[in-house]
């Protein structure tokens, strides 16, 4: 790229080249060699500390990556769950290349966000469908590609053609991930759980006064899930049982634990319930094979298996595999008299059991360590545009990819966390990103320096460090250990759920220096913040980190800034937004008013004009002219408003806004407390 093309860009010192990509659509990487890490505030400042480090010139921006909301992802414990169920924390099933062969793991979800993007239809072979944006990429035999591209020009990429065949197990037809709450489903359950592991009594016993009648029925198991599951079904049929440890746990065995109930009438509604139906429905089968399993079925290196001694379970078990389309073969009895039911046809044909039959036991389904092979027949088959633009939804994980629909799909990395545009050198920054990517290197020479005297430093005071480019580009473990090993105390403020992913080496370094942790959280109310902060995490995946961070050992601030005048400053609004900071764990809360630095102001009013015309000419008299900071009345009144909430939730820091000491001119408000800083730092947001 000719660094002409974008104003100041030629006066930009060690720049070493600008990178497109297609992961970025729409963004340009300026790669610098930086002469310096360390960045000294002015003396003037009204700032409270002295250095700070900013790896990033600028914010990434929206994700061109995305999925229908629809789409089932696979979860860590081996169930498919919507991909806009998921939230920040979530462990879901990615890949990782371990010696030969890439294998299925664990990985979290880091982040998560919605946009609306043109959408297009990818049908397979095997008959799955997946509904993807243009830039999102599948995993294919020969790499990644995009579902849409191009051979030559400036729009040339890596594309889905058909005949390319997808790196996965499929889905085939869409099916249902849910457990149905039905009774044909449920008593298939029953009768396949209690039929294999099950035990029923009768008898009799002489007690020296006249003969007593046994009834029996017990169910004893190592797994809470399968037992909650019979124990919650049979209520449901009305039938009340008693739970009571079964066997200790030792060296060689976990504990078990049984339900029963000695009742002769529940017994014997028990007995009636298990038995198979003369016409047994499709959901019958489903859920009997899910009892069974549970009871009876294994899956150990990619292998499952169900056995039993009574061939009428076994003819069941095979009648409800044909059924649902699950190949599989009968393995010769053994001595004892026990046969195995085995299912062929490797992953696709394992999967497709556990969405039909959704067992309850989560250690029994799980497929990590598993080899990615393509049994499934993934070629494309066509690409369709759709001729519309649809919601959709994307994550970031921590293995940067994950499974959609039964293939991988790559992921986006972090989401950006600033909306509005910085123009503190009076350039767009939103989509032109200055990537210092020495920073680490130099910030370690800095700090070795004789004469550096360990002073606090502040990292999120100008641009999020845990911005978008971030998961490209991994520069603050590097400046993490940096500050660590020097016993340099500091400080991070962030809108970024991908904070998340460091948190371990945090902790790590919290024991040798101070860290402060911050996270920024202006709008609580989901189509407010959708309107006005689109692409950035929600509340509730922010809330998700603090959660995380505290749950990590720290003492997290929450910056409720800016409070919007007429639009989240109601006491109804603030106190719902304290009590889910309270609820999160944060130690406290900073808050303070809408401020409307230039540049922004400008396009807060174009927001504003279209969103809440009703609301233009209260701000035009709360910001008249060029005027950024809400009048000194308002901003009293809202301290009086804020601050018993915040005694009340048990958040009052001290970190607030000092209204008496507001300059008589533009320039920074003075803050008191830790906090100021980066309470500072989301000033510039406006």
């Amino acid at each position: 790229m000719d660094a002409s093309a974008l104003p100041g860009l030629e006066r930009l010192d060690g720049l070493v080249r600008s990178v497109t990509t297609p992961e970025f659509a729409g963004m340009t990487f300026h790669e610098v060699h930086a002469k310096s890490a360390l960045n000294h505030v002015p003396g003037a400042s009204a700032m409270p500390f002295d250095w700070t480090i900013n790896p990033y010139r600028g914010c990434s921006h929206a994700c061109a990556y995305c999925v229908s909301p629809e789409t089932l992802v696979l979860c860590a414990d081996g169930r498919q769950r919507r991909i806009d169920d998921l939230q920040v924390g979530d462990l879901i099933i990615g890949t990782a290349r371990h010696g030969t062969y890439r294998r299925y793991v664990p990985t979290p979800v880091l982040a998560k966000w919605s946009t609306r993007k043109r959408a297009f239809r990818i049908t397979l072979a095997d008959g799955t469908e997946l509904v993807a944006s243009g830039d999102h990429r599948f995993l294919t035999d020969r790499g990644w590609k995009h579902v849409t591209g191009a051979m030559g020009s400036a729009g040339q990429r890596p594309f889905l053609t058909t005949n390319n065949r997808l790196m996965g197990f499929g889905a085939g037809a869409p099916l249902d991930a849910c457990e149905p709450d039905l009774p044909d489903y449920r008593r298939g359950y029953l009768a396949g759980m209690i039929r294999g592991d099950g035990m029923i009594f009768h008898g009799t016993y002489d007690d020296q006064i006249r003969t007593r009648r046994i009834n029996m029925f017990r169910l004893a198991l190592v797994d809470d899930e399968a037992l909650d599951r019979t124990r919650r079904y049979l209520a449901q049929e009305g039938i009340a049982t008693r739970t009571r440890p079964f066997v200790a746990a030792s060296e060689n065995r976990r504990a078990m634990a049984a339900i029963h109930t000695g009742k002769a009438g529940d017994v014997s509604l028990i007995e009636s319930l298990v038995a198979t139906p003369s016409v047994p429905s499709d959901l019958w089968f489903e859920g009997f094979l899910s009892g069974i399993f549970d009871a009876e079925g294994s899956y150990s290196r990619a292998v499952l298996r169900i056995t039993n001694k009574d061939l009428d379970i076994i003819d069941t078990i095979v009648a409800g595999l044909n059924l649902i389309g699950v190949p599989h073969v009968i393995e010769p009895a053994r001595p004892n008299g026990v046969v195995t039911v085995r299912v062929t046809g490797g992953l696709p044909a394992h999967q497709r059991f556990f969405a039909r039959a959704r067992p309850a036991i989560t250690r029994k389904i799980d497929i990590t360590g598993t080899a990615v092979k393509s049994v499934a027949d993934l070629r494309v088959v066509s690409v369709e545009d759709l001729g519309v633009d649809i919601d959709m939804v994307d994550i970031t994980t921590g293995t940067e990819d994950f499974i959609a629909s039964g293939v991988i799909s790559h992921n986006c990395f972090a989401r950006s966390t600033h909306t509005y545009l910085d123009l503190d050198a009076g350039r767009d920054f939103d989509s032109q990103v200055v990537v210092k990517v020495n920073v680490a290197d130099v910030l370690r020479r800095e700090l070795a320096r004789p004469s550096w005297q360990r002073e606090a430093v502040a990292l999120g005071t100008n641009t999020d460090p845990y911005q978008r480019a971030e998961g490209r580009y991994r520069l603050m473990p590097g400046i993490i250990d940096a500050l660590a090993e020097s016993a340099t105390p500091f400080s991070i403020l962030t809108k970024g759920t991908l904070l998340r992913r460091d948190l371990p080496q945090l902790a790590d370094a919290r024991a040798r220096v101070p860290i402060h942790i911050a996270m920024s959280i202006a709008v609580f109310d989901d189509t407010l913040q959708a309107s006005l902060e689109p692409g950035t995490p929600t509340a509730t995946a922010r809330l998700a980190t603090v959660r995380a961070a505290t749950d990590a050992g720290f003492r997290v601030t929450v910056f409720l800034m800016p409070v919007l005048p007429h639009l989240t400053d109601s006491v109804a609004a603030l106190d719902a937004a304290l009590a889910r900071i309270r609820e999160a764990g944060a130690a406290r809360v900073v808050f303070g008013a809408l401020h409307l630095r230039p540049g922004a102001k400008e396009w807060f009013w174009q927001w504003l004009e279209r969103e809440h015309p009703e609301l233009v000419p209260a701000y035009r008299g709360l910001y008249p002219g060029v005027s950024s900071y809400a009048p000194v009345g308002y901003r009293k009144w809202l301290s009086a408003r804020v601050r018993p909430l915040l005694r009340r939730h048990r958040l009052a820091g001290g970190a607030e806004e000092d209204v008496e000491t507001r300059p008589a001119r533009p320039g920074p408000v003075r803050m008191t407390g830790r906090a100021a800083a980066a309470a500072s730092a989301e000033a510039r947001l406006f």
